[in-house]
């Protein structure tokens, strides 16, 4: 006979609701219960080859028969969210799609439904497995029937494992909940007999029934009253905990069999959920649904590659992609060019086949820089890079469909060439893990056969293409067109020198700062051991937590699933009465910054050019801000000793050369005053105002002589929160001040400042009508979730709605900024360049001798790029190294 699993669906539902957060579809729809549902029945399945499956749900009106029992039952159950309810339903609807019986009981939870299931099915299965977590269950376990918990590591127990876990046989489950009493559903129980006493009296007494007959055999007169008093609560309790296997179902063996999913509609489902990965899956399921005639060529003699290089000099616009050995592009040898001129067509050609490398660029060259043919890709900034190794310089890109898609959703994530394939054409592309595998084992594309990374090559060259067009038209018609052509495409190649040009490290500075830090981390734990009165592993939040909450008996502030949490936000509270926890905050600070950049960035210095070349991205933060990878220079801290010294190991590279910092002021302050049109702020800046004491003089009614220090703090973090929508409750927090203080704080701001009240009100009633932010350059970001039902996703969505075109058009000012002097360098021929953004400011490396014309075309460009209502102003710096800056 087969095996049975039966699925408590609803508490699938509950787990993965509580478990993932922030998953919405393109209708801002809640979907993360779902999501999670559909893993964990799928990874169940697949985990055991589950034939023969039932998913259960509670009933409508589930809890009445037991509420008849106990009007309390279950009393202290919040109400289901309004966004779990309809992911209930898709649930349901997912079974029928992919074929798993379901079963949903009027008026029957699904604890009964699964349990009358298990005793009729232990005649027609061999085994029966309740996949659940739930331990109320562990009374219907027997030779035949186990618990499946497949959320640890698919714990399963039996009769033995029930009592190694609870400490009673499964027949004693029943009594033990009812001593125990159950918190979550609000099962009474005996008052003060927790889970250690219940399990002691069961062994010694057996059953519920012999103790409550015989009180005077429990230890403790205060416990042998309470059985006495409490001899209702406790037979009541019996009566809830216990299953009722007498629901009614179908008893038929072939209704438990899985039948075949219906692929079609469940891509459908799977596409309006935005469940791409699991798009992806069926994908592979369903293979090609018709074998597309695509020529795609591997170009490796040199007749074919004159043939193609001809055909390719008579062209507008070609797509163009590079294979190489390194994710990073100025450590990236070529393998191969892939190009593209048409849908369905593609030539490859490698450098490590019968051309050679020499002979492929000496072709190529004349091509790539030819400023007359436009040449684009998938992330080009990258092929440019490649290429540029080579002094190839690729002089027209023309497009960038990771840009495009990114400008049409920029609330998305999903740019990826393998993501927007499967998106727009239905097409799952050759993975390129299985040509160079993954881990340790992983190879390079040159060791990958040449046919093999032809068809990869052609294929990427040719998607690529077919994306351009589309994504082309869809700018057009959404009339972004102008953005994309205007800001970020010229944005490209600034970036790109930027990248080239990198910021050299002084790796003998930061090798004697990194000796320096390890002893103070040294120092701190020795400190942080004294005062725990003994040695753990301090990187451990587990035996931290043992340390405070169990050893030092300090009160925990909040829980999680793993246990109490340490986390900084707990840490600060935890710091304000017991100093020495501060010392665990610094310790983390220094080894965060010891292991994230002292001991990493020496090893990211190109071992050509002596310098580190981060990589900026256009096409990352949905705020349209840059982001910085390998290494993030952007989040070195500023406000830190630490993260100041880190910084002055960054030093020009050449003697009578300076860093120049050029950083907006106030800048997302002065687009509030600019977009809201108060009047009282637009006065403070035009009138160069110092804005927090004009704040805290105009909100205290006072003059700006008298605002104290500490009046000027708390007004700058309400000027600043304000952006970002914080209440009363973060601002108390931040200050340190009583909840009502701070509300009374930000009420009087915004009786003074009223438009800005307004504007933040116009900001979400916007958002709420057309689901979108947009910056003042016409940036787009998408926000479904301002609807939605769910408050604390409408919150953060309506949070988005007000910072957006404030941080998006701060993003777009310096993204212009920049494009405008580097294109004046460029034209004056100036020897100063850019090396760094970091988000408001600007860091150019320049000989002294420049640092007059410099001082004048940076402030020119950056204050002038764009009109406001207000005067834009930028704070500049020198140093002789960033630090200084």
């Amino acid at each position: 006979m087969a095996k049975l699993y039966i699925i408590d669906a609803s508490g699938y539902l509950y787990r993965s609701y509580f478990a993932i957060r922030g998953m919405t579809n393109a209708q801002g729809e809640s979907t993360n219960a779902l999501f999670g549902f559909i893993r964990s029945v799928k990874k169940l399945i697949k985990d055991f080859d589950a034939k023969n499956v039932v998913a259960v749900f509670d009933g409508p009106k589930s809890i009445s028969k037991r509420k008849e029992i106990y009007s309390e039952y279950k009393a202290n159950r919040e109400e289901t969210p309004a966004d779990l309810r309809y992911q209930i339903g898709w649930a349901q609807e997912f079974c029928d799609l992919i074929g798993i019986p379901k079963l949903v009981v009027p008026n029957v939870e699904a604890d009964d439904t699964m349990g009358s299931i298990a005793i009729w099915g232990k005649e027609h299965f061999s085994e029966i497995y309740l996949c659940t977590s739930d331990k109320d269950m562990c009374q219907l376990v027997n030779d035949k029937v186990f618990i499946l918990n497949t959320f640890k590591e698919n714990l399963v127990l039996d009769a033995k494992g029930v009592e190694d876990v609870h400490g009673v046989r499964p027949d004693q489950i029943i009594d033990y909940l009812s001593i125990t009493g159950d918190s979550s559903d609000n099962v009474p129980g005996l008052p003060g007999f927790g889970p250690k006493t219940a399990v002691a009296l069961l062994k010694e007494l057996d059953t519920l029934d012999e103790i409550l007959a015989h009180p005077e055999k429990v230890p403790g007169k205060k416990k042998q009253e309470t059985i006495t008093l409490e001899k209702d609560n406790a037979l009541m309790s019996r009566e809830l905990v216990t299953i009722d296997t007498a629901v009614e179902f179908p008893r038929k063996s072939e209704f438990f069999t899985t039948s075949s999913p219906d692929l079609s509609h469940l891509k459908k489902f799977y596409s309006k959920m935005n469940f791409n990965t699991l798009l992806k899956e069926i994908e592979k399921l369903q293979g090609p649904a018709e074998e597309e005639n695509v020529e795609y060529v591997l170009v490796d003699d040199e007749n074919s590659f004159r043939e193609l290089l001809q055909h390719l000099s008579l062209q507008k616009e070609i797509c163009f992609d590079t294979e190489t050995t390194h994710e990073i592009p100025m450590r990236a040898e070529l393998v191969g060019i892939g190009f593209c001129t048409e849908a369905g067509k593609g030539w490859y050609v490698p450098v490590n086949g019968k051309l050679g490398l020499e002979l492929v660029l000496e072709g190529v060259k004349p091509l790539l820089t030819n400023p007359k043919i436009g040449f684009y890709g998938h992330n080009v900034k990258y092929d440019w890079h490649v290429m540029k190794n080579y002094d190839i310089d690729v002089k027209n890109l023309c497009f960038d469909t990771i840009l495009a898609s990114y400008i049409l959703n920029t609330h998305s994530r999903r740019h990826s060439l393998d993501a927007l394939s499967l998106d727009y054409f239905g097409k799952v592309k050759i993975p390129l893990k299985e040509l160079i595998g993954t881990g340790a084992k992983a190879i390079t594309m040159r060791e990958v056969p040449i046919e093999k990374a032809s068809e990869y090559c052609c294929e990427d060259v040719d998607y690529t293409f077919r994306l351009k067009e589309r994504l082309a038209e869809e700018l057009k018609e959404r009339k972004l067109e102008k953005l994309f052509q205007k800001i970020e495409l010229p944005l490209l190649p600034v970036l790109a020198r930027m990248e080239r040009n990198g910021i050299f490290l002084d790796v003998p500075c930061l090798e004697k700062m990194t000796v320096e830090i390890l002893e103070q981390i040294q120092e701190l734990t020795k400190e942080i051991y004294t005062f725990a009165g003994e040695e753990f592993n301090l990187n451990s939040p587990k035996q931290l937590s043992q340390i405070l909450f169990e050893k030092m008996d300090i009160k925990p502030i909040k829980k999680t699933t793993t246990g109490y949490s340490t986390n900084a936000e707990v840490l600060e509270t935890l710091a304000i009465e017991y100093p020495f926890v501060k010392k665990i905050l610094e310790y983390r600070t220094l080894e965060k910054l010891r292991s994230t950049y002292l001991e990493v960035l020496p090893h990211q210095v190109h071992p050509k050019t002596h310098r580190i070349h981060p990589t900026f991205n256009q096409s990352v933060t949905a705020t349209g801000r840059l982001s910085c990878q390998d290494p993030n220079l952007q989040n070195i801290p500023v406000r830190t000793e630490v993260g100041r010294k880190i910084r002055e190991a960054f030093r020009p590279e050449k003697p009578q050369w300076s860093f120049l910092s050029a950083d907006y002021s106030q800048i997302e302050l002065r687009l509030l005053a600019h977009f809201s049109e108060d009047p009282k702020l637009l006065q403070a800046f035009q009138e160069g105002m110092d804005i927090h004491a004009h704040t805290a003089a105009t909100v205290l009614k006072i003059s700006e002589s008298e605002v104290s220090k500490e009046q000027r703090s708390r007004a700058k973090a309400v000027n600043f929160g304000i952006i970002y929508g914080q209440g009363a409750f973060g601002l108390s927090r931040e200050l340190g001040v009583p909840m009502r203080e701070a509300a009374d704080f930000i009420e009087t701001y915004f009786k003074t400042y009223t438009k800005v009240k307004d504007y933040i009100e116009f900001c979400k009633e916007k958002a709420r009508k057309s689901g979108k932010a947009v910056t003042l350059t016409g940036h787009e970001r998408e926000i479904p979730e301002i609807n939605s039902t769910n408050g604390q996703l409408r919150t953060a969505a309506e949070r988005l709605a007000v910072n957006t075109p404030l941080q998006g058009t701060a993003a777009d000012l310096i993204k212009l900024a920049m494009i405008a002097i580097d294109d004046q360098l460029d034209r004056e021929g100036l020897l100063g360049f850019m090396v760094l953004q970091i988000h408001d400011e600007l860091i150019f490396e320049i000989p002294d001798h420049e640092i007059l014309t410099f001082e004048t075309l940076v402030r020119k460009n950056m204050e002038g790029v764009l009109k406001f209502k207000v005067p834009i102003i930028v704070n500049m710096t020198l140093g002789k190294n960033w630090g200084e800056c």
